[in-house]
């Protein structure tokens, strides 16, 4: 790979993540300052990445693959989305806001997919060169939160103009990127083959469709992090909140590279255990944390994320690719990313934002109850894990 193809690369993970960080993360306190957000509202505003999750394979496999070049495509989503990342400023009422956001997510989650194609199609070696490339992406997200913490835009419109500078930037750019052609058009495309319906077959092995139903289920305590965990370190007071939220993904950078050593070492079970076990801690120190005496603990559960993302997410889609093998393991990631960021961020989305309003106390909230209840539903998870997930610490595939 030529070294201006992997800088021009290394731009495009950079602000692909840039834009998602930029907003994201502090949308539930932009709209609880700025429209007057129940929980619920927040809630479904957040649920909308979990609907463009679900309806993006059917973008990609049966439109975008097939008839447009990568980079051409991912260039006209990005600039529209700018466009409407732009207009979300201009309302103050909730039902557009929502709407807005919802189109702007069906815009958006297509991306990613297209980003790492492009990437992908590049690489003589995508094994050693594609980490190298997206860890540009992780470092796009740090610099945006810490520009928004740094800066004190938080609860400003000003975190969406960031993003629409950042969209609008990739949208541009990603005309000057390395061809990337459309792939041949195949008879047998489908929107159940665009889903994963091939990878229905794990579901035959007990092991996989406990731990399948699991990780649907652990996505409720997630949610309620990337939903809300911004809006109760604002409320409580912690200064540049933001900021130092980007400590979770420093330690998912760090926590990602003992994978490799751990997977084959523990065993899959211990991993998928160790993951949700720091679920039910975060949620703990969050609920106990204060800005006196306890403040440790509130970095502790932002630390956390390493621990309670890397070792049962990622883990779980080596473990899913392990399972499957060559001949389904695209079918079975894409099913894996449908179930879990789209069907249980979905749930997890609206229960969260119905338990939040459920404690709230005049203009602030009962925290402490709130973060007890994902605490509770992940130690649900784990004990229903425990008691039922059976693998041996080499999963051996069921496909090939």
């Amino acid at each position: 790979m030529r070294l201006v193809t992997a800088f021009l690369l290394c731009i495009m993970m950079f602000l692909e993540y840039f834009v998602w960080g930029a907003w994201y993360v502090t949308m539930s306190t932009y709209m609880g300052t700025n429209l007057q957000s129940t929980g619920v509202q927040i809630g479904a505003a957040y649920s909308a990445l979990a609907i463009a999750t679900m309806i993006s394979p059917f973008f990609i496999g049966l439109i975008a693959d097939r008839f447009f070049a990568a980079q051409r495509i991912m260039g006209v989503l990005h600039l529209v989305g700018a466009i409407l990342l732009f207009l979300a400023t201009t309302v103050n009422l909730n039902t557009p806001f929502y709407w807005i956001i919802l189109v702007y997510s069906l815009l958006y989650m297509p991306t990613i997919a297209l980003s790492n194609s492009i990437a992908f199609y590049q690489m003589s070696d995508p094994g050693k060169q594609f980490p190298w490339i997206r860890v540009f992406g992780t470092l796009g997200w740090i610099v945006a939160g810490l520009m928004i913490g740094n800066l004190q835009w938080e609860k400003t419109v000003n975190t969406f103009y960031l993003a629409v500078t950042a969209s609008a930037a990739i949208g541009l750019i990603s005309f000057v990127l390395p061809n990337t052609p459309p792939k041949a058009k195949s008879a047998d495309a489908s929107a159940a083959k665009a889903l994963g319906t091939d990878a229905f077959v794990l579901f035959k092995n007990k092991s996989y469709l406990i731990f399948f139903i699991a990780a649907i289920l652990v996505c409720i305590p997630l949610s309620f992090y990337y939903g809300f965990a911004n809006a109760f370190l604002n409320e409580i007071g912690l200064h540049n909140a933001a900021s130092k939220m980007i400590l979770g993904q420093i330690s998912e950078g760090l926590f990602i590279l003992a994978i490799p050593f751990l997977f084959n070492r523990i065993g899959v079970k211990n991993m998928l255990l160790m993951g949700m076990a720091a679920w039910i801690l975060r949620y703990v120190c969050f609920a106990y944390g204060d800005l006196s005496s306890n403040l440790w603990m509130l970095y502790a559960g932002i630390l956390l994320h390493g621990v309670c993302y890397d070792f049962f997410f990622v883990t779980g889609y080596m473990y899913t690719e392990k399972k499957a093998g060559a001949g389904i393991k695209n079918a079975a990631q894409g099913l894996f990313t449908f179930a879990t960021y789209g069907v249980g961020m979905f749930i997890g989305t609206w229960f969260s934002g119905f338990v939040v309003d459920n404690y709230k106390l005049g203009e602030g909230h009962n925290w402490m109850k709130i973060w007890f209840i994902p605490a509770y539903v992940a130690l649900g998870v784990l004990l229903y894990f425990i008691l039922f997930f059976r693998e041996k610490k080499s999963a051996a595939a069921i496909s090939s």
